[in-house]
C-alpha cells in the first residue's frame, strides 16, 4: 500500500498516459485524469492536487496545458513533467510556474507495454524527494541531477536509438538491392550489439508503440547549435524521418521507417518537397509549413513574432520582435544543420521603415559575416495586427548532409 496520500492530477491520456495513470490507481493512489475535450478545464483538473503529472505530445502542448492549469495550481504543489520536451522547454516551464510550485522533469524510456507493466525507466531531474515513491510505480527511477538533467538525458538517448533504427532501415534496403535475404541479415545482426534493434524492424509493428511522428519530434528537439558545424548522422536520420512523416507515416510505429526507406532507396521516388514543422517553435495555422526542403535548398516561410497561443511577442517594440523572429529562424536553421552563414537570400517586410535602424541592429547580431542577398520593403500591414515585421529566407544547405 502506498504512503503518499495526496491527490494526483494526471494530465494527458494518450498512448502512454492511459496505462501510466492506471498504474497509479492500481497502486492505491487517488488520481484525477484529464484529457483535451473532456469538458473539464485543466485548472479544474489540478484543483487541490499535491502532485500534477503531465504526459503530453510536445513542448507547445505542455506549455499550453500548464498555462491553462495555473489558476488551479495550489501553493506547494509539485509538477512532474514526464513528456519528452528537452531541457530548454523545462527551463521555460520553471519560469512559467509560480515560485511556490515545484517542478521535476522525469521523461521515461520505454513504450506502451512497459508503461502498463511498470517497467519504464524514469529519467529524473530536480528534487524528487517528494515524488520518488510515486515515480517508482512506473518503473526504475534514475536520479540524474538538477532540473533539466532528465530531459537532456532523454534527448541524448533518443539521439542514439532513433538514428540507429534509420541506419538499419537503410542497411536492409542495401541488402535487398544486392540479393541479401532480410531474415538472414537480421539473424546475423542478432549476434551483434544491433541485434535487439534489428529484431524490432523484422516486421513493422501494426500497433503504434512509439510513433514515427514522435521519433521525428525527439530528433528535432535534439537539434542544437554545436551540431550545425558539420554534417551529422543525427541530422541525416532526422531528414529521413521528416520525409516519412511528410509521406503520411507519422501515426505509424517508428518501425515503419523500414518500409519507407525500402520504397525510396530501393528505387521509388522520394518526396521532392519535404515540409518541416518543428515542435520547438509555435505551430502554424495549418495553411503553411514553417519551411520546405527541396534537395539541398531550404525555403523558410515568413516568420513573425507570435507565441504558441497566437499572442504578439514584444508588442510595440521592433527590437523585441526582431529578436524573437531571429531566434525562431535560428532553430529552423539548426534543425537542418545550417547557420546564418548559409543564408542565400533574406527578405524583410516592415510596417514602418523608420524603425529599420532598430531592426538592423538586431539583424547584425545574427548575420555577422558577408551579408546575403536581401530585400527590405515597407508594407501597410501584416497578417496579424500589432506585428511590425516578417522575415522569409532561402538557405543553401550543405550537399547531402546537415
Amino acid at each position: 500500500m502506498t504512503t503518499f496520500l495526496g491527490q494526483i492530477a494526471f494530465l494527458g491520456q494518450g498512448r502512454m498516459g492511459v496505462p501510466m495513470a492506471r498504474r497509479l490507481e492500481q497502486a492505491g493512489h487517488k488520481v484525477t485524469t484529464w484529457r483535451r475535450g473532456s469538458g473539464v478545464s485543466a485548472a479544474e483538473a489540478v484543483d487541490g492536487a499535491e502532485l500534477v503529472i503531465t504526459m503530453l505530445s510536445d513542448p507547445a502542448a505542455v506549455r499550453e496545458v500548464l498555462t491553462a492549469a495555473l489558476p488551479g495550481l495550489r501553493p506547494g504543489a509539485t509538477v512532474v513533467e514526464m513528456s519528452t520536451i528537452g531541457p530548454e522547454a523545462v527551463r521555460e516551464l520553471r519560469a512559467l510556474l509560480p515560485a511556490g510550485v515545484g517542478l521535476v522533469d522525469a521523461p521515461v524510456l520505454g513504450s506502451v507495454g512497459p508503461a502498463a507493466e511498470g517497467t519504464l525507466t524514469v529519467l529524473a531531474g530536480g528534487d524528487v524527494s517528494g515524488c520518488r515513491e510515486v515515480l517508482s510505480v512506473f518503473g526504475s527511477v534514475r536520479e540524474l541531477g538538477p532540473l533539466g538533467a532528465g530531459a537532456a538525458m532523454k534527448i541524448a538517448v533518443m539521439s542514439a536509438i532513433v538514428p540507429a533504427q534509420v541506419l538499419l532501415a537503410e542497411t536492409f534496403a542495401y541488402g535487398e538491392a544486392h540479393g541479401v535475404d532480410r531474415g538472414a541479415l537480421i539473424d546475423v545482426l542478432s549476434g551483434t550489439p544491433l541485434g535487439t534493434l534489428a529484431e524490432r524492424l523484422r516486421v513493422p509493428s501494426d500497433e503504434t508503440r512509439y510513433s514515427l511522428a514522435h521519433a521525428t519530434k525527439d530528433l528535432e528537439l535534439g537539434a542544437w547549435e554545436g551540431a550545425s558545424t558539420a554534417p551529422s548522422m543525427i541530422g541525416a536520420a532526422r531528414a529521413r524521418l521528416q520525409e516519412a512523416r511528410a509521406a503520411g507515416l507519422g501515426e505509424r510505429d517508428l518501425t515503419a521507417i523500414a518500409e519507407h526507406v525500402a520504397e525510396h532507396v530501393g528505387g521509388g521516388p522520394a518526396p521532392r518537397a519535404v515540409p518541416l514543422n518543428l515542435s520547438t517553435i509555435p505551430a502554424t495555422n495549418g495553411f503553411y509549413s514553417h519551411a520546405v526542403r527541396v534537395g539541398d535548398m531550404l525555403y523558410v516561410s515568413g516568420q513573425a513574432a507570435f507565441d504558441e497561443h497566437g499572442n504578439i511577442v514584444g508588442e510595440g517594440s521592433m527590437t523585441a520582435q526582431a529578436e524573437h523572429v531571429f531566434q525562431v529562424i535560428s532553430r529552423i536553421l539548426a534543425d537542418q544543420g545550417a547557420t546564418f552563414d548559409d543564408v542565400a537570400f533574406l527578405r524583410t517586410y516592415l510596417t514602418d521603415m523608420d524603425k529599420r535602424v532598430e531592426y538592423g541592429q538586431v539583424r547584425r547580431k545574427y548575420i555577422t559575416g558577408t551579408p546575403p542577398a536581401s530585400t527590405t520593403v515597407e508594407v501597410s500591414k501584416l497578417f496579424m495586427p500589432g506585428l511590425l515585421l516578417e522575415v522569409d529566407l532561402i538557405v543553401a544547405l550543405r550537399p547531402g548532409g546537415r
